[in-house]
């Protein structure tokens, strides 16, 4: 019997030369730093990975070099492999596969205004196509509009299909998913509130700033599943300290700025893609917010 997949992991990023190409020696740097955080796993080739920018070649070889620097490691590695077109997302799930990781997660297809029926015949080929637990995915702010509830429903229902990545503020229909599907996993997409998510019965989160800060979510949930929510408050709160900065700069050009601080060497997000401040102001900006008394003891 496998696993159940639970816990808390980074929604691992890209690591790019400086021309922006896809670069394996920043993308092991990026690695092993996730490795350090004590979370459960990475969550590999999803949107903190800029993958909707990337082309299939570049996300299997991403695949490749995170499965050599996870092996023995102990961490569980999820593969996103939502891709625009279904023939893409089979090739990245079978290298999956191929490649031991432990599951599978994917964006519904978005390119065009896909009906429910669409998305749920995407996602049951998907699941035939390898013998990983799928999660699915529910992310309105990514694909333009929400899966109706009873779509969801269906879709959690078929073979292989194990749990969900919800990131979505409408926590009523979190809630009610939960009610229908309790068997299932649920993890919180959102990190300046995963607190929110977890008292409402998420089973951990995936998120892009756990990259940095993943020793701080990991004692986050641990708060929250002792019952210290005062605690869990208070580090809830130094997340959106950081969350509330990377706003001003861009999320995925803030975080590469932030490792870029601690010394960490990973590219430039790949255009169009871009800061929204010169990057010697962004450095300057990552840097206060990494100093702060309350931020800095959860660096790695």
């Amino acid at each position: 019997m496998t696993e159940r997949m639970t816990g808390m992991y980074a929604a691992l990023m890209t690591g790019l030369d400086d021309a922006g190409e896809f670069d394996e020696a920043r993308q092991r740097d990026l690695t092993a730093y996730g490795l350090k955080q004590g979370l459960k796993g990475l969550y590999v080739g999803g949107s903190s990975g800029e993958s909707g920018l990337l082309g299939v070649d570049e996300l299997a070889a991403q695949q490749d070099v995170v499965a050599d620097c996870a092996r023995d490691s102990g961490a569980r590695l999820i593969a996103h492999v939502g891709m625009p077109n279904l023939r893409d997302s089979i090739r990245l799930a079978e290298r999956a596969a191929d490649l031991g990781y432990h599951g599978l997660s994917a964006l519904p297809p978005h390119s065009y205004p896909f009906g429910d029926d669409e998305i749920e015949g995407y996602y049951r080929a998907l699941a035939q196509a390898t013998d990983l637990p799928l999660i699915v995915y529910e992310v309105p702010v990514r694909t333009g509009r929400p899966i109706p509830l009873d779509a969801l429903v269906r879709i959690l229902d078929l073979p292989n299909v194990e749990g969900i990545k919800f990131t979505s503020t409408d926590l009523f229909k979190f809630s009610m998913l939960r009610r229908r599907r309790p068997d299932i996993s649920y993890f919180f997409g959102f990190d300046e509130i995963y607190l929110t998510g977890g008292v409402l019965g998420a089973d951990g989160g995936i998120g892009t700033t756990y990259n940095i800060l993943g020793k701080l979510y990991v004692a986050l949930d641990a708060a929250l599943r002792g019952g210290d929510l005062a605690r869990a408050q208070e580090l809830q709160d130094v997340s959106q300290i950081f969350v509330e900065a990377l706003l001003e700069t861009g999320v995925l050009p803030g975080m590469k700025v932030a490792f870029r601080v601690l010394g960490i060497e990973c590219g430039p997000t790949r255009a169009p893609m871009a800061l929204r401040m010169s990057r010697d102001a962004a450095e300057a900006h990552m840097r206060a917010v990494l100093d702060r008394p309350e931020v800095a003891p959860w660096l790695a």
